[in-house]
């Protein structure tokens, strides 16, 4: 087992009686940042109330105007302001602007381009939505552009894109404006970046998943604001049982993630599953469904609660202070050992789903070179919505950035790590044009990636 050396957490090893008291990373009572700002701080976003042009058998909620929020789990919109735009074809024209996240360091700045907020008030109003700051974002024109439709929702379970007979998302890259046109059916409805997967929907699936016969859970720490580290391992730890991890948004704005996190538990979980029940036989799973829940609660794109990318810091020493979540992940995956990685993420700008594999680390050789074709072969046949055509290109040799999950992972335990991407956008060989790329892909992906994982699992080990 590589890496899997003496002294296993709790959890990685059979239970034979109490876990000694953990140590949290940082202890609530020092939390600098808090889980819930005070009301009078300008991170509370409320619109104020628009006048609203009454119709007739209106009800008078609906006469008093519309109100734009987003302080809730994973919101994230600041309303600059709230009107009537009759003259422009349109009865409330609001603007807003996506909150940063923290100043990244080793990025030199503060990303954003994940927005959430909900319109209340707005059945038959003919609404124009303008993110003024969507230009200046992390991925802007590459990432609004080029297709991008917002997505909505009127009960948060089905999600639709805001685009052909439903409305518009346009993008202007000479003003830096991107605009929603919709014509809400509900008194109240959501937008988003993409379709969330909340904090409470990330708790509901680890406590599920972890009830079922099979399974265990170690919270091995906490984040900066004091949320669980949560890590679910699938199967035992016999000796010879290939160790495989799956990580989850390390980028919280890129939900898709967890959703194929949770189609990949559901799959390889399911007793009437064969390759379900043919993994669970052969290797041994542990799986990290949110890697980041600060930044995914605070509504982030791409940082935690103290603006570490933590896909820029798992190069030793990690730092405990600033990025206790990969400080934490890493030391279980050193005391169970890897020989199989991936880490899911969501591209901006790519209409495509593709993988970034390890080819630029130092140890990198045939055998490695042969595995990661040969995974890239079985996924593809798995899934004919994942390509081999479309991605970031091969790193040169030696050449890898050892801050990133995979290619520390590789190098470190000397097996294969991949980068999986999934598109915000579509799929431009496999469009849908209602939904785009939504989460029930996601989950088929997930579940899609474990049979590609059986294929290969023989050939793991040196």
């Amino acid at each position: 087992m590589r890496g899997g050396t003496g002294g296993l957490l709790s959890f990685l090893r059979p239970h034979t009686g109490p876990a000694a008291p953990r140590t949290p990373s940082r202890s609530r009572t020092l939390n600098p940042l808090p889980l819930h700002p005070p009301l009078s701080l300008s991170i509370h976003r409320w619109a104020e109330p628009a006048a609203s042009t009454p119709k007739s058998g209106a009800s008078a909620l609906h006469t008093l105007g519309i109100y734009v929020n987003s302080n809730f789990d994973a919101g994230n919109a600041d309303v600059v302001s709230v009107g009537s735009a009759l003259t422009r074809g349109v009865t409330h024209e609001v603007d807003l602007r996506i909150a940063p996240d923290p100043f990244c360091e080793r990025d030199g700045r503060s990303h954003f381009q994940w927005f959430y907020f909900r319109v209340s008030g707005a059945k038959h109003e003919k609404l124009r939505l303008r993110i003024l700051n969507a230009g200046e974002a992390s991925f802007g024109p590459a990432g609004f552009g080029g297709g991008y439709a917002a997505v909505a929702t009127y009960d948060r379970h089905s999600w639709f894109r805001v685009d052909g007979d439903v409305g518009s998302t346009t993008f202007d890259p000479a003003t830096g404006v991107l605009t929603i046109d919709h014509t809400p059916t509900r008194d109240a409805v959501y937008y988003a970046y993409w379709a969330p997967f909340t904090l409470e929907r990330h708790q509901k699936l680890v406590a599920e998943t972890q009830a079922q016969d099979g399974v265990e859970l170690a919270m091995v720490g906490e984040t900066l604001d004091g949320h669980d580290i949560d890590v679910l391992r699938v199967g035992p730890l016999e000796p010879g049982r290939p160790r495989v991890w799956v990580l989850a948004r390390q980028h919280p704005g890129e939900p898709m993630g967890e959703y194929f996190a949770e189609g990949f538990l559901a799959r390889l979980l399911d007793p009437a599953d064969a390759v379900g029940r043919a993994a669970r036989r052969a290797a041994t799973f542990f799986v990290v469904p949110n890697m980041n829940p600060d930044g995914s609660w605070r509504g982030h794109l791409r940082t935690n609660a103290a603006g570490a990318n933590l896909n820029r810091e798992w190069a030793d020493p990690v730092d405990r202070e600033a990025a206790p979540e990969v400080f934490l992940v890493k030391q279980a995956m050193r005391e169970a050992g890897c020989d199989f990685a991936v880490d899911v993420h969501g591209d901006e700008a790519i209409p495509a789903v593709f993988a970034a594999g390890c080819e630029g680390v130092p140890c990198f050789d045939a055998r490695l070179d042969a595995l990661q074709t040969s995974f890239s072969a079985a996924l593809k046949r798995a899934c004919p919505e994942f390509s081999t055509e479309v991605g970031y290109g091969r790193t040169a040799p030696g050449k890898a950035n050892l801050a990133i999950a995979k290619n520390a992972i590789a190098e470190e335990f000397k097996c294969l790590a991949l980068t999986l991407e999934m598109p915000f956008k579509d799929c431009s060989y496999a469009p849908d044009p209602v939904t785009g790329w939504c989460p029930s892909r996601a989950l088929h992906l997930g579940r899609d990636f474990l049979g590609a994982v059986l294929e290969v699992l023989p050939d793991l080990r040196r």
